[in-house]
């Protein structure tokens, strides 16, 4: 959890706050990091809930795979130079 919080929040929260500034590309991809990790938080702990329901042991390994595979595929469009908007992400921060 606390390399979650500190990989997954803090460290985009800061790119935002230190590069944001400097290049709108920078800016654009740490906010729709930041927004995709501010969705994940709400979505495992509802999860973790519905863990109580039984939907849950189907759905946090489904939803742990789908994070992964987001993950992934933006640090591979970001390391190219190409922009890349998370799935199925509410856009709390613009």
């Amino acid at each position: 959890m606390s390399a979650w919080f500190a990989l997954g929040l803090i460290a985009p929260l800061l790119v935002l706050l230190v590069k944001g500034g400097s290049s709108e590309y920078i800016r654009r991809q740490a906010t729709e990091s930041l927004n995709f990790q501010l969705n994940a938080f709400v979505w495992s702990a509802i999860l973790v809930v519905s863990l109580f329901f039984l939907i849950g042991f189907i759905l946090l390994p489904l939803y742990g795979l789908f994070y992964l595979i987001q993950v992934i595929l933006a640090s591979v469009r970001a390391s190219g130079g190409r922009d890349f908007r998370y799935a199925l992400t509410v856009r709390v921060i613009s």
